[in-house]
């Protein structure tokens, strides 16, 4: 398959790329490279695919060095322009062909800093998703997953939490985002026939983890 992992220098998406490449997908990887938290891990983490930091600096795509079929784009999702390029490019080459499915987990994380830089997460969640679901409908692409978070449960007090619960009371701006992905990645289900799946992760650890996370803090 030949599939988009948008968020590729971040920890799930990284590892996810690893893991199609190794079964032999073609992955096309698309990074902000944001500052977030330390972006010397996030290079750290692109080089382990092969993708140069030196070359990153140079130009917005980079060819990997240790994966034949793995190719880094630097651009934001909240970048309408680049994305439908990205698309159109990779769908229209002679070299190339379309995607067949998409994987968002680019987006901006964190449920402390959206108090601090709340437009942030406007333009990444919810600009940049509405860009990913405008082009795959524009371009054909039936399969999408991507990044919810457990943080649409809310004021939810039914335990152990259930996909049928109700997720009406988000309490922070990222779980806001976060819920309306879920709405609007259904609306676009149900007008043009894209399966999408949302993933509400729960805390997600482990090697090449963020630094943010309670088990790299302790």
């Amino acid at each position: 398959m030949k599939i988009l992992v948008t968020g590729t220098a971040g920890f799930i998406g990284f590892h996810l790329a690893k893991k199609l490449l190794e079964r032999g997908d073609e992955v096309v990887g698309l990074d902000n490279i944001n500052d977030y938290y330390d972006v010397n891990l996030k290079y750290a983490r692109l080089a382990e695919l092969g993708i140069s930091e030196d070359l990153i600096k140079e130009t917005i795509s980079v060819v990997s060095t240790k994966y034949p079929k793995h190719k880094f784009i630097k651009a934001g999702l909240e970048d309408t322009q680049a994305i439908n390029k990205i698309f159109e490019t990779e769908m229209f080459t002679k070299e190339s062909k379309a995607f067949d499915a998409v994987c968002n987990l680019a987006a901006q994380a964190g449920v402390r800093y959206s108090i601090e830089n709340p437009h942030a997460y406007i333009q990444s969640n919810i600009v940049g998703f509405l860009n990913i679901l405008e082009a795959c409908r524009n371009f054909g692409v039936k399969n999408l997953a991507y990044a919810s978070s457990s943080s649409v449960y809310g004021l939810n007090r039914s335990q152990p939490f259930k996909t049928s619960d109700h997720t009406d009371h988000p309490i922070s701006l990222y779980a806001a985002t976060k819920k309306s992905n879920e709405m609007m990645a259904h609306s676009y289900s149900h007008l043009y026939g894209i399966q999408a799946t949302g993933l509400r992760f729960f805390t997600v650890y482990g090697e090449w983890g963020r630094p943010d996370m309670a088990p790299m803090l302790f």
